[in-house]
C-alpha cells in the first residue's frame, strides 16, 4: 500500500509540474504576444506565483518520491533508463532555474513600466527570448522523462 501511495504522489506531482509548466508558459506567451502591458504585468505576476505555489513543491517531491519508488521496487540506480531520466531531470532543472530568475525580473520590469507609463525596456524582450529558448529545451526533456517512466526500457 505504501508503494502505491508514493507512486500516486509521484504521478500527481509530475502532473502538477508538467501542467503548471505548460499552462503558465502558454499564459505568459499569449500575454507577451498581445503586447498589452496590463496583461503582461498580470501574467508575469501570476506565473511567478504559480511557480512558487505549484512548480517548486512538485520539483522537490519528484526526486524524493522517485528515489523512494526506485528503492521500493528494487531497481538499481544504474539502470540506463533511470540514469537517462535523472539526467534529463537535472537538465530540465538547469533550464528552469534561470527561467525562474528571468520571470521574476520580467515581472519587476513590467510592473515598473506600467507604473511609470514607459514601454517595456529592450531587456524584457531579450529575457523573453531566453525564456522561450530554455523552455523549448526543457519541454522535450520532460516529455522523454514521461516516456521513460511509462515504458521503463531495459
Amino acid at each position: 500500500m505504501l508503494y502505491l501511495c508514493v507512486k500516486w504522489l509521484h504521478i500527481l506531482s509530475s502532473t502538477v509540474l508538467f501542467g503548471t509548466g505548460v499552462g503558465t508558459a502558454f499564459f505568459m506567451l499569449m500575454a507577451n504576444f498581445s503586447r498589452d502591458l496590463r496583461a503582461i504585468v498580470f501574467a508575469t505576476r501570476t506565473v511567478v506565483m504559480a511557480d512558487w505555489c505549484f512548480t517548486t513543491p512538485a520539483v522537490i517531491i519528484q526526486p524524493l518520491t522517485g528515489l523512494a519508488l526506485v528503492h521500493m521496487a528494487g531497481y538499481p540506480l544504474t539502470a540506463p533508463w533511470l540514469v537517462a531520466a535523472m539526467g534529463l531531470y537535472v537538465f530540465a532543472g538547469a533550464c528552469w532555474v534561470p527561467v525562474v530568475w528571468m520571470q521574476i525580473r520580467m515581472k519587476r520590469l513590467a510592473a515598473e513600466a506600467l507604473a511609470s507609463g514607459a514601454p517595456l525596456p529592450k531587456i524584457y524582450w531579450v529575457l523573453n527570448r531566453w525564456w522561450l529558448i530554455l523552455g523549448s529545451l526543457a519541454f522535450p526533456a520532460v516529455v522523454v522523462i514521461f516516456w521513460l517512466m511509462v515504458f521503463t526500457p531495459s
